[in-house]
């Protein structure tokens, strides 16, 4: 009896968070600030979206239709599909290693490869799932590698939001009606010398500063959080 009824309880949440992600695309003003992506495009140049998993839903609700998404296995994972679909981003479902468990994470980064090979855009909440809160994974790294596809950092910030304090991200849900401002990076690209975790690290001090810059009070507060553990 209980797992139908968790089960359902799912369902129920999971289209509760499409009609939020729905109604926040109707209602907000979206504003790209130093947007790179007009000029790689005009080249053919494959790009990949890097973003914090504290921004996820404004980055879902600013998506990119035919966007790749790499989405964990979790029935958390699965409360975000929908909203993906519906937003017409294309999930692929599995995250990195647990406890020397391979949660599916391999397949669905070589799914993603292959995504991108094709020419279309991916998204990675790169210090997620489960954190430290912004400490970037090493699968956009090995993804741009092997796709050399530009990495571009953004941070979206709400003029208006809630912020739930108590998860270990800061997750950040815009108001309805609100602006939200999308503050790119200079696109990151792979160096045939470096390895993955070098790549890695570029990644990570490029997005850390974008923070900083444009949502210093939130930046402050994860920096301190970090040096807490």
């Amino acid at each position: 009896m209980g797992d139908p009824v968790r089960k359902l309880g799912y369902a129920i949440a999971a289209w509760l968070v499409v009609l939020v992600v729905v109604v926040l695309r109707l209602t907000c003003r979206l504003r790209g600030h130093r947007d790179p992506r007009p000029a790689l495009r005009s080249r053919s140049q494959p790009y990949i979206y890097s973003v914090l998993h504290a921004h996820q839903v404004a980055a879902i609700v600013g998506s990119e239709a035919g966007t790749g998404a790499m989405v964990s296995r979790s029935a958390d994972g699965g409360l975000i599909v929908p909203v993906l679909r519906t937003c017409g981003v294309v999930p692929f479902r599995g995250s990195g290693r647990r406890h020397g468990q391979d949660k599916g994470g391999l397949t669905a980064l070589s799914q993603l490869t292959e995504h991108v090979q094709r020419g279309c855009p991916a998204y990675l909440a790169v210090d997620g799932p489960r954190g430290p809160r912004n400490h970037v994974q090493k699968g956009i790294a090995v993804l741009s590698q092997r796709t050399n596809a530009a990495v571009i950092n953004v941070v979206p910030v709400p003029q208006r939001r809630w912020i739930i304090a108590r998860a270990w991200d800061r997750l950040q849900i815009p108001h309805p009606f609100t602006t939200i401002d999308y503050y790119f990076g200079e696109p990151i690209y792979p160096r045939p010398e470096e390895n993955a975790e070098q790549y890695r690290q570029r990644i990570e001090s490029a997005i850390c500063r974008l923070e900083e810059q444009h949502d210093p009070a939130e930046a402050h507060i994860a920096q301190r959080a970090v040096e807490r553990k």
